[in-house]
């Protein structure tokens, strides 16, 4: 019989939907290995949406702060020394944070899905899933380290906790829409040709409000994030409560939780939501929904990710390496309203909203 494991360190430093990805690996882990001690090297950002995760010790690593952010690294982790480290990040600033980390053995990604000299890094690897979605990449780590196949083959489960100062601010709100029914839209990622369509948020707004939802805009406090939300709303003809770039990662992390339904691309309130069980509809372009895609609610997805690939490139996403993306700022405007439409009729009559 192997010994027990007793410390195991997670390094998964971003980004906001990874993390929520990993979250459902890292718990699972836990059901396996209860004894273990578990400590997570993560972003800064990332941490204080985790900030409470029973049983995980966090230790931040702030990007920001360059060459100091691998002294404090090492400085944190001095006196640590773990039995495994889930190396979960195949980016080369990872990879250097990976040498801060003693650990009596190093587990990376595969030869197939290393990047970025990842391998060079590693003397342990896990076993290749191809073409799998971010989280059964994920999930590899934690079979690797022995846990069942029953914990890793059942749907996954996530417990993220929420203060009660968020949960009361959230219901708050929702309150004030007067409304049972609540659409969230999300609808900024981090680049702007990721976004759909202003006009075309307003006009599914305005389809959501004939249906009996209540809508709500949320978001970041970045100039992009703002100003699509006030495009939005300047072009919609039913009301919208606008909560963009007023809550932190908990508050909205409990809006997603109490709401009935949210709208958004390819962005990392998309597996927030997931995590917090709230159906989602993804409206998918440049990246492969079925290995970025919202876990629990591809089938709800709205993608021209696979069309417009075989455009660009002449072959499908079969054909081409697991994870090629789209190019081009127009892709998102193929996705019409009509069909996101569609797809929230689809939900609301499936999920019995």
């Amino acid at each position: 019989m192997p010994k027990p494991l007793t410390s195991i360190c997670i390094l998964r430093l971003s980004a906001i939907g990874d993390v929520c990805n990993a979250v459902s690996v890292v718990q699972a882990i836990q059901c396996q290995h209860p004894q273990a001690q578990i400590t997570w090297v993560i972003g800064k950002v990332e941490a204080r949406l985790l900030e409470g995760l029973p049983g995980v010790r966090f230790v931040v690593f702030d990007k920001r702060q360059g060459k100091a952010a691998y002294r404090q690294l090492k400085q944190d982790l001095q006196h640590d020394h773990f039995d495994v480290l889930l190396h979960m990040q195949v980016a080369f600033r990872a990879n250097l944070a990976s040498l801060c980390i003693k650990a009596h053995k190093k587990i990376g990604f595969d030869w197939h899905t290393a990047k970025e000299l990842h391998a060079l890094f590693m003397r342990h690897r896990i076993i290749p899933s191809p073409r799998s979605h971010v989280l059964d990449g994920f999930r590899q780590f934690a079979r690797a380290i022995g846990v069942s196949e029953h914990l890793l083959t059942q749907p996954p489960k996530w417990q993220l906790p929420i203060p009660e100062s968020d949960e009361q601010w959230a219901k708050q709100q929702l309150a004030a829409v007067a409304n049972s029914r609540v659409l969230i839209i999300s609808p900024a990622a981090s680049k702007a040709e990721r976004n759909w369509l202003p006009e075309r948020y307003a006009d599914l707004a305005d389809y959501a409000h004939t249906k009996g939802f209540a809508v709500i805009l949320c978001g970041g406090p970045t100039e992009l994030e703002r100003t699509l939300s006030q495009a939005i709303l300047a072009t919609a003809k039913q009301p919208i409560t606008d909560l963009t770039g007023q809550t932190n990662l908990k508050q909205l992390l409990a809006l997603l939780k109490h709401a009935s339904l949210v709208l958004a691309p390819d962005t990392g309130p998309t597996h927030m939501a997931v995590a917090v069980g709230t159906p989602v509809i993804g409206l998918y372009g440049h990246s492969n929904p079925d290995r970025t895609g919202p876990y629990l609610f591809r089938q709800y997805v709205v993608e021209v990710y696979h069309s417009s690939l075989l455009a660009q490139q002449g072959k499908t996403a079969a054909q081409l390496k697991w994870g090629t993306r789209g190019k081009g700022k127009d892709i998102m405007q193929k996705i019409t309203v009509d069909a996101v439409i569609a797809m929230f009729d689809k939900v609301v009559a499936e999920q019995q909203l």
